[in-house]
């Protein structure tokens, strides 16, 4: 699988394209902003969208999900927890940028419900902290963890924002993502990449 990352502007937030280039076809995960940037690398990827996956329900992660899932007729999956964050303005934070908006998914996971999608084997992994239904991706075969905003290169996501919980984000992460394998690369919503042995070692929240 090839990991293709997209820069969006609102929050500096990383969305990825989960590429199976056997079959070439790819997955988007956190098309938050900036449509035409995300449609750009998805044509210079070559590549078909068959999904599209939410890791939670903040406008800078979900923004753009809608006009992207209607550009390629694809599904869009997000953790059954969270449909109260994407429908709420209020949680979701649209209000902070003046636009109050509520956003939806057509499938809802359950925690450690597994799915193939382009032919890859996901598995949803509940990981509630920085939003009430906030999840990571993990695709067990090639050991890549998409992290959303949960866990970050030495450090973990907010939780000031309507409904987080700093405890419950640290067990989050020592429950769900910390008994994955060291060699697992996490892909965070914001900033670089890191891996679960990195984390483990060196993230001082997580001591």
């Amino acid at each position: 699988m090839k990991v293709m990352h997209v820069l969006l502007p609102v929050c500096a937030m990383n969305c990825y394209l989960a590429i199976n280039e056997k079959t070439n076809e790819s997955i988007i995960i956190d098309p938050g902003s900036a449509p035409e940037r995300i449609k750009s690398a998805v044509a210079q990827s070559g590549t078909k969208p068959v999904a599209i996956l939410l890791t939670h329900g903040h406008f800078d992660h979900a923004g753009a999900a809608a006009e992207i899932a209607k550009e390629y007729d694809v599904l869009v999956y997000a953790f059954e927890g969270e449909k109260e964050t994407l429908n709420s303005p209020e949680i979701n934070l649209s209000m902070m940028v003046g636009q109050a908006v509520r956003y939806k998914a057509d499938y809802f996971l359950k925690d450690d419900e597994e799915i193939t999608l382009a032919d890859l084997q996901i598995k949803c992994l509940a990981t509630p902290g920085h939003t009430p239904g906030g999840c990571c991706f993990y695709f067990p075969q090639e050991e890549i963890l998409f992290t959303g905003d949960t866990l970050f290169c030495q450090s973990v996501g907010r939780t000031d924002f309507p409904g987080g919980s700093m405890s419950q984000l640290i067990n989050s992460i020592r429950q769900k993502l910390l008994v994955l394998p060291d060699d697992t690369i996490c892909y965070p919503g914001h900033e670089s990449a890191t891996t679960i042995g990195d984390e483990r070692l060196y993230n001082m929240y997580l001591g």
